[in-house]
This record gives structure tokens, sequence and C-alpha cells, in this order.
């Protein structure tokens, strides 16, 4: 009865703060701003001239902790090599590793290839249109599943990434630090383009952007921000550059390989023990070799 009361008080402290940000008036000239930048300065992305189911899940799956940039160098190219689901599915690790070199967190490629023969093997070839199904495919979290539902198939899904949380920090959250998703994603609902829910999520987007270029980063006062290591020196660098190696020789001595990256053998194994946990590589004896 006690944990009721509270949760019901908790709910209506969440719906009394949201309408307390949000009058009828202020979505309006809110929505009117975004779509006013969007319609002056949209940017231009391969992956939004399609509405291609496949097309947007690889994006989508690129786009995970990568910027923006690197995506448009490695997309149109790897499309080309995997048009679809059933060239994806039935090709080989090494060469999606290959395709997805530049990218960074090669799990990702994992996980895409994965995701691809669940899709043919479950779903006929054909993705889901429901957050349940999505979320159950390897590499598909919340944000994944909403963006994926919105920009392929049209639909009101509710979602926050990097750029939109930052627009609406902007906006909405000026007097507060320590900002919680939780506290966003009502505004995010409740500001939401219910007809046309892609090209609203596109300008939110290519809105947040541009408040990142302009200096200040609003996303610092959100509880999710942490300043990323410097990647030079990183396990991450290290993982990349075992992979790599790995494509470029194939089976190689483990000794080898840590001699030639200048790694202690400790920090070696820890390394490689995490790739092969992530189902990326093979150790057995003395040799290292990728999953094929």
């Amino acid at each position: 009865m006690v944990y009721a009361l509270i949760l019901t008080a908790m709910i209506e402290r969440n719906t009394s703060i949201v309408e307390s940000r949000l009058s009828r008036k202020r979505i309006i000239t809110f929505q009117q701003q975004i779509r006013s930048y969007y319609k002056e300065n949209k940017r231009g992305m391969p992956w939004r001239d399609t509405v291609d189911p496949y097309c947007i899940l690889v994006s989508e799956f690129m786009l995970q902790q990568t910027q923006t940039e690197r995506v448009l160098f490695k997309y149109v190219p790897f499309i080309t090599r995997f048009p679809d689901f059933q060239t994806l599915s039935q090709a080989g690790l090494k060469d999606v590793l290959t395709a997805w070199q530049g990218l960074g967190y090669n799990k990702r490629a994992k996980n895409l290839k994965e995701t691809a023969e669940g899709i043919i093997n479950r779903y006929t070839g054909k993705v889901p249109e429901s957050f349940e199904e999505l979320i159950r495919l390897p590499g598909i979290g919340k944000a994944t599943a909403g963006a994926i539902l919105a920009f392929a198939f049209n639909k009101p899904s509710v979602f926050i990434e990097t750029n939109i949380r930052r627009v609406f920090i902007y906006f909405f959250f000026q007097d507060k630090n320590d900002i919680q998703d939780k506290e966003i994603l009502p505004l995010v609902e409740k500001t939401l383009d219910q007809g046309n829910p892609r090209h609203w999520y596109y300008a939110l987007m290519d809105y947040g952007a541009m408040l990142k270029k302009q200096g200040s980063n609003p996303n610092r006062k959100s509880a999710q921000y942490s300043r990323q290591s410097p990647f030079e020196g990183s396990n991450r660098q290290v993982r990349g550059a075992i992979l790599r190696h790995l494509l470029n020789n194939g089976t190689m001595e483990e000794l080898e390989l840590i001699k030639l990256l200048g790694i202690t053998s400790a920090r070696g194994d820890k390394i490689l023990s995490g790739l092969e946990k992530d189902g990326l590589l093979y150790r057995y004896g003395a040799d290292v070799c990728l999953v094929t």
C-alpha cells in the first residue's frame, strides 16, 4: 500500500514537471524553431535518402558510439559489398570485419551479422516492426530499436540519442544539472510529431549537432555524460590493432602478436580474453586467429 502511494506520487510529480515545462504554446514554439532550423540547414546523409529497413538498420549499427563523419566514409562501401540481409547473413565474419575497419567497436559488426541471420531465419528477411521483437536481436537496445521504428517505418517511437538529449537539455533544463534520461523522455514524447516522426527526429538531431559545434555542450549536464578516455594508447586502440593484424596475416603466435603491439603480456592476455569472449577470435595453444 505504501509502495503504491509512493509510486503514484512519483508519477504525478513527473507529470506535473512535464506539464509545467510544456504549455501548448511552448510546444508549438519549440517545434517551429526546430523545423525552421532544419528547413535551412538539414544535413544530407545517404541513409536519409532511403526507407529501406535494411539500409537504415545498418546505419543505426554503424552510428552507435561513432561520429557521423566516420560513418559517412564507410556506409556506402559496406552497403555495396553487402546489399541485403541475405548477402550479409551468408558472409564470413572475416569479410564483415574487413568491411567494418575504421568504425571501431568491432563487436557491433558481429552483432550486425548475427542480426541479419536472425532476420533471415526468424522473420523471413523482413525487419520486425515491433519494439519487443527488435530488442531481442543482437546489438539492438532501446534507442536503436526506437530509431529503426521511426526511420524505417515512420512510427512515433520515443527514444533518446546524444543529439536529441542535447536539444532537450538546452531548451528545458537550463537551470538544472545531473539530468536523468527518464526526465527527458516524457518531453520527447509530448513534443513528438506523431504524423511524421522520421523527419522530426532528423530535425532534432541536426539541431543537436549544431549546438555541439557552438562550443558549450549541454550534454555535460546529463547524468549519462562521461568524457571518453583518449584513444591513443587505449585498450580500444589495441583491440583494433589486434584485429587488423589478424585480418592481414591470418593465424599468428600469441607472443609474436603481443611483441608486435609493444604491450605487456598481462595486458595482452586481458585484451585477447575480451576479444575471445566477444566471439571475435580464437586462442588455441600458442596461436590466435579470427573467428571465420
